[in-house]
């Protein structure tokens, strides 16, 4: 006996990717993408991962597009398992996904990503979750995300299941992250691959998890205090220390270009200047670099002049993931 087949209306959604100031860099042996170290992160504004998600009742029609191109289905076969156990019901996804920024260049996209489609695919369930049952779906799609599902600071403790707000977008108003983007060219190894090689291979990879609880102590307070200085140096150290189990995995993972080393030597100078511009990296060639309102110009202007082949955005503390558009809820 044949089925009538029936896709919903599209809800479309928007979220902003979580930027780790202290590192989340290895996974705990228990759980999935459960952390082996506290990352403290900040949500970015301006930049977004968009989707738009329909359902279907039909499980071979659940797909996910990013820019148009179709996504691997193993990818997010064990998010969307997780969300239908979750919400205690069978539906299937149809997504297509865009993102303002570049895709797998090391701008978190995976962490705005999976952050819009907890929101969206329950939205569209007819769910209204909290921030922390959502960072509990949104996890299993990709650590960070757990972290975006909040706007404003995040903490992401290890071996937690779920991030937890440390404050909120308005706290520091003032704060810029400028990001100079010396490649937009996708990664050669992804950050999964990578930090599973450290872990594994490198010989610092357990001073890197001994380490991390007192920079992500001091980077949380340096929030609460609005001290960029204090936070700034937590915040190097910390990218430093997880590049260093990069370096010494085997075989090696180099993500840096001389672009990136030119920023970073950009920023020293700035900082002798009397600056505030503190660098942070993630999984790939890119340069953040945190800063007040009053001196974003200048940091703009200090890094242009070595990074003047590539791209250079100014964004602030950004806010939680938003319905923009489409029909929310399920017919029932």
């Amino acid at each position: 006996m044949g089925a009538e087949h029936k896709t919903h209306q599209t809800l479309r959604c928007a979220a902003s990717p979580s930027l780790a100031l202290v590192k989340y860099w290895g996974k705990w042996n228990e759980g999935v993408n459960v952390p082996a170290t506290t990352s403290i992160a900040v949500t970015l504004s301006h930049l977004e991962s968009v989707a738009e998600i329909r359902i279907t009742d039909r499980a071979d029609q659940e797909c996910v597009t990013v820019g148009g191109v179709p996504q691997d289905g193993a990818r997010y076969a064990p998010f969307f398992a997780n969300l239908r156990a979750e919400a205690r019901r069978d539906a299937w996804f149809m997504v297509d996904s865009i993102n303002s920024f570049p895709t797998g260049a090391g701008l978190a996209s995976s962490s705005s990503a999976f952050a819009a489609l907890a929101f969206g695919c329950t939205r569209s369930l007819g769910m209204t979750l909290p921030p922390e049952k959502l960072s509990r779906i949104a996890r299993v799609g990709s650590g960070s995300a757990a972290r975006a599902v909040y706007g404003g600071f995040t903490r992401f403790s290890a071996g937690a299941e779920l991030a937890e707000p440390v404050a909120a977008q308005s706290h520091w108003a003032d704060l810029r992250v400028v990001i100079a983007v010396v490649d937009c060219g996708p990664k050669t190894v992804s950050s999964r691959s990578a930090m599973n090689r450290s872990a594994d291979t490198s010989v610092y990879y357990s001073r890197w998890i001994e380490c991390s609880e007192d920079l992500a102590a001091r980077a949380e307070r340096a929030i609460l205090d609005r001290d960029i200085e204090v936070l700034g140096v937590a915040m190097r150290q910390s990218y430093l220390r997880m590049f260093a189990t990069m370096f010494t995995a085997e075989p090696p993972v180099f993500y840096w270009l001389p672009e990136t080393v030119a920023v970073i030597r950009a920023c020293e100078q700035l900082r002798q200047q009397g600056v505030p511009a503190w660098e942070t990296m993630d999984a790939g060639p890119q340069v953040k670099i945190l800063t007040t309102a009053d001196y974003a110009y200048r940091v703009c202007e200090g890094i242009g002049r070595v990074a003047d082949h590539g791209e250079i955005l100014v964004v602030g503390v950004g806010a939680a993931p938003r319905e923009i558009g489409g029909t929310g809820g399920a017919p029932r």
